[in-house]
């Protein structure tokens, strides 16, 4: 019988400040428009653009480094502390979880050291990613470019943390004002659901759809809420025995582009029921639980087609994902009921509000 890990809870606009990075860069994969997205990269340098998009090739989210930051967990805790890190070692700090039998780890910290790779290094480099998992196994030109920032560790410690400071006064420094209520809230939230439901039911009930038949083997789980997440969730291990789940810590009636005026998940929710093949989908998840192989079946369509579909419908909260199944499918959708009706509840309410504000204006 598997035993649960202890439940660790922090809080903290630090996961945000690099998260915010990440869908910056790809607004498509949150379900963003793009348009909003671009505006804010275009209020920055192109040469701090291109900086922190280099930053999201080497080690996207640091979960491990933000997580050992002292409280407060912000921006500015961020910028002190990779400050007072040697420039020629951020990159390592950031990207490397410090395991000393890590083979990969040891042979980047050596690139860094020598401050140069050759073509027996980028083939080293390519095995043993493709040991690991073929799919990590990009492109040489991939591959070269992460290997010439390892062999220039000083220039990016020095560029990255410059174009950090820039980000967070061009923008960031008033993002987290405005999303730090939201997360201290979120957090209270969690730590009052813990004391309510299993762990299982926990995790679902806070990354709106994802159940694990099995969790990952670890001794300790740190919960902690990110706004810009919403409505995914994110993984990533601090050490062996470790990891950091950062779960949605905006409310249904926060949007993620300041100013909007319609509930950023009602239009999510609306968009992605308007498509007639999502439809379909929910017709059959609605009766049982599918696979994405079962899908493309019964729909006849292609895997990818399918998957694109159900990517929409988890971005919109209105499927559940059920991982860690037994035989070959690994990965099952239920459609969540009680979200669906919830939307329908939620645009009801939004237009009687609406009609309600145009008739005391008249």
């Amino acid at each position: 019988m598997q035993t649960s890990p202890k439940l660790l809870w922090e809080w903290g606009t630090a996961y945000d400040l690099f998260i915010s990075l990440e869908v910056l860069h790809n607004p498509k994969d949150f379900g963003v428009r793009s348009a909003w997205a671009s505006s804010v990269r275009k209020r920055l340098p192109t040469d701090v653009r291109e900086i922190l998009e280099q930053g999201l090739k080497l080690f996207h989210i640091p979960f491990h480094w933000v997580h050992k930051l002292p409280d407060p967990k912000d921006a500015l805790t961020v910028l002190f502390t990779l400050g007072q890190i040697p420039a020629e070692e951020r990159l390592q700090n950031l990207a490397l979880l410090g395991v000393k039998d890590n083979e990969i780890e040891q042979f980047l910290i050596g690139v860094a050291a020598k401050g140069q790779w050759t073509d027996s290094d980028l083939t080293y480099f390519l095995t043993e990613l493709q040991k690991i998992d073929e799919k990590k196994a990009s492109s040489r030109e991939k591959l070269e470019n992460i290997l010439d920032w390892w062999a220039r560790s000083k220039e990016f410690g020095e560029r990255y943390l410059a174009a950090l400071h820039t980000y967070q006064e061009v923008f960031f420094s008033e993002e987290e004002k405005r999303i730090g209520p939201a997360l201290k809230s979120a957090f209270e939230r969690g730590k009052r659901l813990e004391a309510e439901l299993p762990l299982p039911d926990l995790i679902e009930e806070l990354s709106q759809g994802i159940r694990f038949t099995e969790l990952p083997e670890m001794e300790e789980l740190v919960l902690a809420p990110s706004f810009w997440v919403t409505p995914l969730m994110y993984f990533g291990k601090t050490d062996p025995n470790r990891g950091v789940w950062l779960y949605g810590g905006r409310s249904a009636t926060e949007s993620l582009v300041p100013g909007e005026n319609v509930p950023e998940s009602l239009v999510r929710a609306l968009k992605s029921l308007s498509d007639p093949t999502r439809l379909r989908i929910l017709h059959y998840l609605t009766q049982k639980p599918h696979s994405p192989a079962q899908l493309a079946r019964n729909l006849r369509l292609r895997p990818p087609t399918v998957t694109h579909h159900l990517q929409a419908l988890r971005l919109a909260g209105l499927v559940q994902v059920t991982l860690g199944g037994d035989g070959k499918e690994k990965k099952s959708f239920a459609a969540r009921s009680e979200a669906i009706k919830a939307t329908c509840a939620a645009l009801e309410s939004f237009l009687e509000a609406g009609m309600s504000s145009s008739a005391e204006g008249e």
